[in-house]
């Protein structure tokens, strides 16, 4: 599609958007008025116009919505949207951070660990710190660590800012601890995704001018949700050439309880001088009717962008509000409405949807669905990657691609049952926590720590003797059949990770994640890499 092609169709507003290339743009783009056409347009457009793909960078916040635009672009301009930046904030500084994240200490094979890691983790230094849980939930504690990375403040700085206060000297102290023993782990968190990447390139200039020099052009989308620390990144990227097209509305900015701030997209045009203001207000989505209840709601916004949005669509249906009196009355009402529009106009079940905030609102709903036998899906429940058994594999995977991962090694190590009990297992950790060295290791050398009994000499010699791999064949491969093979074409694991194979003599053969106790370096690339790219799956998902 020629450049021309690219702009027909699209309406002044959004012509004037896409043509607007260099220098600082904000793009406010009102519920449906098409911003996700004007981002893929834009793109396409630039790369049409002679620029390199490789030197624009696209920030989404969410993977699905990264895939999205990037189909819609290679759908217009062919195979050069292939050589794009385009992710999340977290996965664009990840491909930044396997590059560089020695300069700051850490290894390049370095994991991450999700919401249940981190609070196992929270666990363990409340003990060690002789800390009481039930004052200091292992929640609550990550909850505040998570908004001192928000503010960009570390574990030191975090103290002083909170000195007067006693809850937060302590949250301090857990908080350094916790860090230390991420470091100790090869391990970082999700808010450290950003804030690592800004301490390289805040403090090695020339990391920072090859990634200045490499993103040109800079587009993120959602700007209205970007925090302190996503906005010093933006920021630190368009230092040199200044190219950035911030896309999003003030009035949908809902993510403060995150660390959201809404002062970065009203403060744009103070923090990117010479920027261009376009308004998309036209609505593509929605009937009259709806828009005018959305304009009434929002025309009370202490609002710096004023805008109104407009549709051609019919006016429709009137919006109906209903305020019950608790939540089994609000469920009542819509079982009422559901069964009135389906002996009226012949709706089906499969019909309706019904949305709520929170999923402690879902009880009382389900009572009355049931109580009335009409039959119902809750879509949401345990993620897939939450699962134990889908956990416990990738406990494995981590441990074969970083074996100072202490973290996947307690969770792995008497799965399936070895016999190794607590304190052994508290004994290895306090020899680590002395040393410095993984609990990996320490296994691996016993007997230099004066460790001797039996069951860990036999964990020790785990992966080496086949009838011990035997043993557990059936464990395995139920594992990776029933669990991992099935979903894996709705997930994208690779063929390799998961596929089970007999070994000549009836043998079994372990796949590439069974070998856990070989040394990391003695696995060859192929298979790292192919492992990591299966963890940076895994760990960087969708919100």
């Amino acid at each position: 599609m020629n450049k021309e092609e690219l702009i027909n169709g699209l309406n002044d507003k959004q012509k004037e958007a896409v043509l607007a290339t260099d220098g600082p743009c904000l793009v406010i783009a009102g519920a449906g008025s098409g911003k996700t056409k004007v981002l893929t347009h834009k793109i396409a457009y630039d790369i049409e116009s002679g620029i390199k793909p490789w030197n624009i960078l696209a920030i989404t916040f969410t993977n699905k919505a990264a895939n999205e635009m990037k189909e819609r672009i290679e759908k217009l301009i062919g195979d050069a949207a292939k050589d794009l930046w385009m992710g999340t904030f977290h996965s664009i500084c990840v491909r930044i951070l396997r590059r560089y994240i020695d300069r700051i200490g850490y290894k390049t094979d370095f994991v991450i660990f999700d919401t249940s890691d981190q609070k196992t983790l929270i666990k363990e230094c409340l003990k060690t710190l002789k800390v009481d849980d039930k004052i200091f939930t292992d929640r609550g504690v990550l909850s505040e660590i998570s908004n001192g990375k928000n503010e960009m403040l570390e574990p030191k700085a975090y103290g002083v800012k909170y000195a007067g206060d006693f809850r937060k000297k302590t949250i301090a102290e857990i908080y350094e601890l916790y860090q230390r023993r991420l470091r100790e782990n090869n391990a970082i968190d999700f808010d450290d995704i950003i804030n690592f990447t800004i301490k390289i390139l805040s403090e090695n200039p020339d990391v920072l001018d090859y990634y200045t020099e490499k993103f040109k052009y800079i587009l993120v989308d959602e700007y209205q949700d970007t925090n302190k620390a996503q906005f010093t990144l933006v920021s630190l990227l368009a230092s040199k050439y200044g190219n950035v097209t911030a896309v999003g509305d003030n009035d949908q900015g809902i993510y403060s309880f995150r660390g959201a701030d809404i002062s970065n997209i009203l403060n744009f045009e103070r923090d990117f001088p010479g920027t261009k203001i376009i308004k998309l207000e036209q609505n593509y989505r929605c009937t009259g009717n709806i828009l005018k209840a959305a304009n009434a709601v929002i025309k009370h916004n202490e609002n710096k962008y004023d805008k109104k949005l407009w549709t051609e669509n019919e006016e429709g249906h009137l919006p109906c509000i209903y305020c019950g009196e608790d939540e089994y009355d609000e469920g009542r009402y819509i079982v009422e409405q559901i069964n009135h529009l389906k002996t009226e106009e012949y709706y089906k079940n499969s019909d309706f949807t019904i949305l709520y905030r929170m999923n402690a609102q879902s009880r009382a709903i389900e009572d009355i669905l049931m109580r009335e036998g009409i039959p119902y899906k809750v879509i949401g429940g345990l993620k897939f990657y939450e699962r134990k058994e889908i956990k416990d594999i990738i406990a494995y995977l981590r441990l074969i691609h970083n074996s100072a991962d202490n973290l996947s090694l307690k969770r792995i190590i008497n799965e399936p049952k070895r016999g190794i009990g607590k304190t052994s297992i508290e004994q290895i950790q306090e020899i680590s926590d002395k040393t410095g060295n993984s609990m990996y290791e320490i296994i691996r050398n016993a007997q230099e720590y004066g460790y001797d009994r039996p069951e860990l000499h036999a964990y020790q010699e785990y992966g080496y003797k086949n009838e011990k791999l035997i043993g557990q064949k059936k464990w395995y491969t139920d594992y990776m059949n029933k669990e991992i093979k099935t979903t894996s074409g709705n997930i994208g694991l690779p063929k390799e990770i998961y596929t089970l194979k007999p070994a000549k003599n009836n043998e079994f053969n372990y796949s590439y994640e069974m070998q856990v106790f070989k040394q990391p370096e003695n696995i060859i690339e192929e298979i790292r890499e192919i492992i990591e790219n299966l963890i940076s799956k895994v760990k960087i998902l969708t919100q």
